[in-house]
């Protein structure tokens, strides 16, 4: 008699690919400028809800990053919107909370002041690591940028890629000399770079997000630019029964398909915010609450 043992090999599955669906939202949009275009995105098997905003470059509308002027350093999405009439607000960086005064975390440029200089190293289980986080800006004639900046006596410098870290391998210094002046005059970071060159870039452990929760699933919030010049602005719920929110590479991928050059993350959780017209779109941490935050993107009409 013949024995048949038949041996079946069980290996994990990597998680079925994101297919979020966008469709233009009309009730929104018939209120906008035509260079600013809403679309929810939805995935019902992640299950996963997104809103995009795609701005057109065009001289009628300006793009610039704002900070929070209230006494405690922070406000809601709905009161930049209120304060500056601005069609639709993005929160922006990442900012240290319950601090006195508030602090933001990295650079913060506004108006060519710079009210933040960019981080220049970060602590990792007792090991300093030196580094250049990515940033989104706005350069003159306002076209947006996303690139690795390090900021010195007051002058914004970009990086071609960004010092090779790596855990328990630390750069132990940042060299200057063969840094090009970035010339943004409106600047905030937060970090890690998505994509760069129109390649998928996840810049987690250069920049130094090894050791925390920002590669996990979270809430997002992300800004790219396209070839043609055009910003585009995603927030992505989470940590709800409706949507999970999205991992760093996931939010990568969403950011190349909708047709991106360069992408940074921003500031997310529960302070992933889309306020439109002064409505808040979204449902951080699945209520119709806003967290206030430190800095965001403003689009206003010129």
């Amino acid at each position: 008699m013949a024995l048949l043992l038949i041996i079946i090999a069980c290996a994990e599955t990597a998680p079925a690919p994101l297919m979020v669906q966008w469709e233009p939202v009309e009730a929104l949009n018939a209120s906008l400028p035509e260079t600013i275009r809403v679309y929810s995105g939805t995935d019902p098997e992640a299950p996963l809800r997104a809103w995009s905003v795609r701005i057109e470059a065009s001289p009628e509308l300006g793009v610039r990053v704002a900070a929070s002027t209230d006494t405690d350093g922070v406000e809601i999405g709905s009161e930049f919107a209120e304060q500056s009439d601005a069609r639709v607000v993005l929160n922006g960086g990442y900012f240290r909370m319950g601090e006195s005064p508030m602090r933001h975390v990295g650079l913060l440029m506004v108006d060519g002041e710079i009210i933040e200089p960019a981080m220049d190293s970060v602590l990792r289980d007792g090991e300093r690591y030196f580094l250049a986080r990515g940033a989104l800006g706005f350069l003159p004639g306002g076209q947006a940028d996303v690139a690795w900046v390090s900021s010195r006596d007051g002058v914004l410098y970009e990086w071609v890629s960004p010092p090779p870290n790596a855990a328990e391998l630390p750069v132990t210094g940042l060299d200057f000399d063969e840094l090009k002046v970035w010339p943004a005059h409106d600047a905030l970071a937060a970090g890690p770079v998505l994509v760069m060159d129109g390649q998928i870039h996840v810049a987690t452990d250069a920049e130094v997000f090894f050791g925390t929760a920002i590669p996990e699933l979270n809430p997002r919030t992300a800004a790219g630019v396209t070839p043609e010049g055009d910003l585009v602005l995603v927030v992505i719920d989470g940590r709800q029964r409706e949507s999970r929110g999205v991992d760093l590479l996931e939010l990568a991928n969403i950011m190349l398909e909708l047709g991106v050059d360069e992408a940074v993350n921003l500031d997310g959780g529960g302070s992933s915010t889309l306020v439109v017209d002064g409505v808040l779109v979204n449902r951080p941490l699945g209520a119709q609450i806003e967290r206030e935050v430190m800095s965001a993107l403003l689009v206003v009409e010129k």
